[in-house]
């Protein structure tokens, strides 16, 4: 399975990555805001998600295509 970040480039177990837009976590009141940086990610089954902790929020899933790799 081919996980790729917004710009194409092929994502890994364990890589960071940078968010590249402003997105509000639901259920929370919490904004992820452009540039923060994630460590740590986690594949799941779909291409187009990954799991990850934030700083603030734990057990996030997040869309590959608001994401670069760092």
């Amino acid at each position: 399975m081919n996980i790729k970040d917004s710009n194409g480039t092929p994502l890994n177990e364990g890589d960071s990555v940078q968010i590249i837009k402003d997105l509000k976590v639901k259920g929370t009141s919490v904004t992820l805001k452009r540039g923060t940086i994630i460590k740590n990610i986690r594949l799941t089954s779909d291409e187009e998600e990954i799991e990850c902790n934030a700083e603030k929020v734990k057990g996030l899933v997040l869309k590959t295509c608001f994401l670069k790799k760092v």
